[in-house]
């Protein structure tokens, strides 16, 4: 028993270590990114990598402000992340609530079917998207990206998974005492859910901030144009400032950041409970 017991010790040890090595590794990038915006650009490749700069240069975060209207791209950003969240947290959990708890004819293969779509890259589609939206004279407007990612077979999946693990008898109980099923959605399903919202908040909140090839389609006036189209102009236009580009970079990732920190304590919550059925 004792040797079976520090077999266990050792393999614990190992595994955490491993854990905390390939944590680090992964770290790493960011950390350099940061010192790296703290730095004059001679500074940036040096070395060795000098992490925490003698004399950071702060400046750097003043002066992306002014080089790029940082601050527009920013507001559009936010703006187009904030309403796609909250327009994917309302539909996918209320497709999602169909087709978990009510019965209806040809509720499975329409699932199905919706759900296939998550196999088809974007890239296949975007061509017809884009004609379509032209054709409705929503072309480089913030509703075009809007509509497009409204709807998400990823965000159903994920909200049907975890409705599937609450009881069918708290519906029916709630359907004998006459609640119709706007109600139950709202007053027993969602409040339930907060678990699986907050994974969906976190993935959609990232795919769209970080979103790259939608606004570069769809967008081509500057005053629309998000933060990820104005790195992308910052580096063609300022190839060499590389600590001003690092700023803006670390300046883009801090919203992220925030919401992930925020709504980690449901986020491993919501990723194991989502695949658990009733």
């Amino acid at each position: 028993m004792q040797i079976y017991s520090n077999k266990q010790k050792v393999t614990k040890t190992f595994l955490y270590t491993l854990l905390v090595v390939c944590s680090l590794a992964m770290l790493m990038p960011f950390v350099w990114m940061l010192s790296s915006s703290l730095k004059l650009d001679k500074d940036v490749f040096t070395f060795p990598i000098e992490w925490i700069p003698s004399n950071p240069r702060w400046k750097n975060y003043a002066e992306i402000w002014t080089t790029i209207p940082l601050a527009q791209f920013l507001k559009n950003t936010a703006k187009l992340t904030i309403i796609v969240t909250l327009l994917q947290l309302l539909t996918s959990s209320f497709a999602a609530y169909a087709f978990a708890k009510l019965q209806f004819k040809g509720r499975d293969i329409l699932f199905l079917g919706y759900v296939a779509t998550i196999a088809m890259p974007w890239q296949v589609y975007m061509v017809p998207q884009f004609i379509l939206m032209r054709s409705f004279g929503l072309n480089n407007t913030h509703l075009a990206i809007i509509f497009l990612q409204a709807f998400s077979a990823f965000g159903v999946f994920l909200m049907k998974q975890f409705y599937m693990s609450v009881p069918d008898e708290l519906c029916e109980a709630a359907r004998i005492d006459g609640m119709s099923e706007y109600r139950i959605w709202v007053r027993i399903m969602l409040p339930l859910s907060k678990p699986a919202l907050s994974t969906l908040t976190i993935f959609t909140f990232v795919n769209t901030w970080n979103d790259f090839l939608g606004p570069l389609l769809y967008l081509t006036r500057m005053e629309l144009k998000t933060i990820q189209i104005g790195l992308r102009m910052f580096i063609s236009q300022y190839s060499s400032e590389y600590g001003l580009i690092m700023a803006a970079s670390v300046v883009a990732l801090i919203p992220v950041v925030i919401v992930f920190l925020a709504l980690q304590k449901f986020f491993v919550q919501g990723v194991a409970t989502a695949g658990l059925k009733g």
